[in-house]
């Protein structure tokens, strides 16, 4: 997704790793790469995102998956 270093937050829509249950999530760049986990609305099981700020693209990289095994 693009990213305006003059907004630094972002809403972006996910599918859970577990159910396939789609949820929004938001995105707070303005602390650099974070890596954590949020919880599915619909089935209650942890989602790991990975978030990674390229600034040179500008653009921010996000990895979501569950456990060991990285979805997209």
């Amino acid at each position: 997704m693009p990213h305006d270093p003059s907004r630094s937050v972002h809403d972006q829509r996910i599918e859970c790793p577990h159910c396939g249950h789609h949820i929004y999530v938001t995105l707070d760049a303005s602390s650099g790469d974070q890596d954590y986990y949020e919880e599915c609305a619909a089935c209650c099981r942890d989602i790991h995102l990975n978030m990674h700020i390229d600034e040179y693209h500008q653009k921010i990289q996000l990895a979501v998956d569950s456990d060991d095994e990285q979805v997209f």
